[in-house]
This record gives C-alpha cells, structure tokens and sequence, in this order.
C-alpha cells in the first residue's frame, strides 16, 4: 500500500503470552507444527519479536514472502488463484480488493475479532473474504519553511493549488506507476466527481510536476529534501516519519505539514487464500494481524494508523500525524469497475 518510507526503525517488546494467544485463537485445532507462509509486499515490516511469540503460542512458523509493490503483489495471486504459494496476503488495499475477490483469490473468512475494528473500516470485507489491518492517508505535503522564506500563504484547499500563486509549486506521483499518485488521482475522482479531469487541466497548466515514484517526488523534487517543489504529494504520517528518521539531535518538530483537504483513505486488508493447505493455521494468522501485540508494532513499523480501536500510538504518531476528518474513498467496485477508463482520461489529459 504505502511507499518506501515505509522502513523498519524498532522493535517493540512483545506483550504478554496471555493476550497473544487469546488473539489468535487455541492451537489445538491444529496437528502439529505448521509453516504459514504470508504473501506481502515490499513495505510489509513487523516486529521479530512478535513472529517468535506467534509460534511459541501456536506452533506457527511465519515464512514472509515478498511480491514487488501491492498491484503486482495482487496480479500474480489473481494468476494463482485456487492453486496458491502461499496461504495469506496482506497488503491488499480498497483500490485492489475488488479486482482480487471477483477472481475468488481469497477463501470466505474474516477474523473472529472484527468487531474490534475501527467502525467506517469494518464496511467492505470484500463480502466476507478479507480483515482490515491498517489505513493510511495519501495528502499533499507542505514544506512549511519554504512558505515562510518566500511569503507565500500556505494553501489549505487542493483547489488553491490550481491558481497561479501557487504555479511550479506542487510534485505528484504519476498514478500509472505509484500507489500514492494513484490515491490521488482517485482523490480528484472522488472530490470533484465528472469534472476531475478539469481539475487535473488546471493542474497541468499551472505547472505541475509528474514524477514517477514517491522516492523520486519526495526525496528528489521535495524543497525539503533539497529539491525544488515545496508541496508533495505523501501522507499524512510523513511528518512524524522525518521525526523518526532525522539523525541526532533531533528536531523537536516536523518542517512539514499536510494538507488534510483532498486526501484519499487506503485500508490494507489480510485474507487466507484459496486453496490453501493450512486454511486453520492461516486463518489464525489473519487474527494474529488483528491483535492487540501486532497491531501497536503497526504505527512505527509500517508508518500507518492500526485498525484496531483504542490501540495506543506512539507519541511522534499524536503529536505530529495529521488527523483526517474527511478523508477521499471510492468503493472498491467502483474502482476496479473504472480504473482503466480513468487512467486512460488521466494520461490523456497530461499528454502522457
């Protein structure tokens, strides 16, 4: 789902072998010993720790295998589906789900603790195939230093970025190759309804910059980073990343910000696959993903907010993520129904 800032920075302590094993469930349903394997992406990060406490309590042996970003993670499971090699996906988002269960990648199961989900998160299990396991915010970055040096007032709306006060001032992602340029292209779709490829017009004569991956934008053309552009398309948890990530001494505040109008809410689900050898095994790891342990490794694993309510954030997390009231969404139908459609408008549009 997200992008290469996505990096693993600790290692938290597991909890306690009482509320790990009542997470995931009794191992008496199972034989013996067993090896589930979990089909992620590349951004996928959890504590050691907490993989050694799974199999302690359940007799589970975690093998995590990698497939590239989400959409070609999804591709090649829609190619096995029935016959898969592995027994669970995480990392599928609600711009890939649809896509995935019309190709009945995913055996009906969603965790026995969903109810302790997030309620807007619980809406879409892909009927009943999939958990929701984090979300994450894809919104324009601010260089706040860069606004104050030129005397240039901070926009608070995507539609201020299309007047010239603001032209060569924004770096998108290109929505063909990025998930985060994706989210945002389907952020004007849903903003902005049949006139979003206006919006985009605008965009494109007030001198947007397209760039081909979060990396290149953020770390290249972001005036932050040392580039030129003082607003990124990133997310809403990239404030507290640079917090994180900054050499000592540390600065006690970000020197980015976000803008929270106009952003697009991703949820990453879990689903045992089908065809599965280890169907009660792997479904145990989809409740593993859920519980309480996993999910406050989440924030400074992967740099998203967990589904789970009330799990507890770091402090870097409640004082410096934006908090999205209004966030951007699609239906997942919706999306998988358009997307190509919509790329193709897009592409048009920009002349790419």
């Amino acid at each position: 789902m997200f992008s290469s800032v996505i990096k693993k920075i600790a290692v938290l302590g597991a909890s306690s072998s009482l509320a790990l094993l009542a997470a995931c469930g009794s191992s008496q349903e199972q034989a013996g010993p067993v090896t589930v394997t979990l089909l992620t992406h590349d951004s996928f990060v959890v504590s050691e720790a907490l993989v050694a406490q799974l199999k302690k309590e359940t007799g589970i042996t975690l093998k995590i295998t990698t497939a590239g970003d989400a959409g070609a993670m999804v591709a090649g499971a829609v190619l096995a589906a029935g016959s898969p090699s592995a027994d669970v996906m995480f990392g599928v988002d609600n711009t890939l789900l649809a896509k995935a269960a019309n190709a009945d990648v995913f055996s009906a199961y969603t965790s026995k603790n969903l109810d302790s989900v997030i309620p807007a998160l619980q809406t879409d299990t892909g009927n009943g195939v999939v958990t929701p396991i984090d979300y994450g915010d894809v919104c324009v970055n601010i260089d706040d230093a860069w606004f104050v040096q030129h005397h240039v007032p901070i926009p608070t709306t995507i539609e201020q970025l299309t007047s010239p006060m603001y032209k060569d001032l924004l770096v998108v992602e290109d929505p063909a190759t990025s998930s985060p340029g994706l989210a945002f292209m389907l952020a004007t779709k849903a903003k902005f309804g049949d006139k979003w490829t206006n919006y985009w017009k605008k965009l494109e004569a007030n001198g947007v910059q397209i760039s081909g991956s979060w990396t290149d934008a953020y770390e290249s053309a972001f005036s932050a980073s040392g580039g030129t552009r003082p607003l990124v398309v990133s997310y809403a948890t990239s404030p507290p990343a640079e917090i994180v990530y900054a050499q000592n001494p540390k600065p006690t505040k970000p020197s980015t910000s976000v803008l929270t109008d106009g952003c697009y809410r991703q949820i990453e689900f879990a689903g045992v696959l089908r065809g599965t050898q280890n169907e009660v095994a792997a479904q145990q790891v989809v409740d593993w993903l859920l519980s309480a342990p996993v999910q406050a490794d989440v924030p400074l694993s992967m740099f998203v907010f967990p589904a789970r309510v009330n799990t507890p954030l770091p402090t870097v997390f409640t004082n410096f993520a934006a908090t999205v009231e209004h966030p951007e969404q699609l239906s997942a139908t919706d999306v998988d129904a358009n997307l190509r459609t919509w790329l193709n408008q897009w592409g048009q549009v920009m002349g790419r």
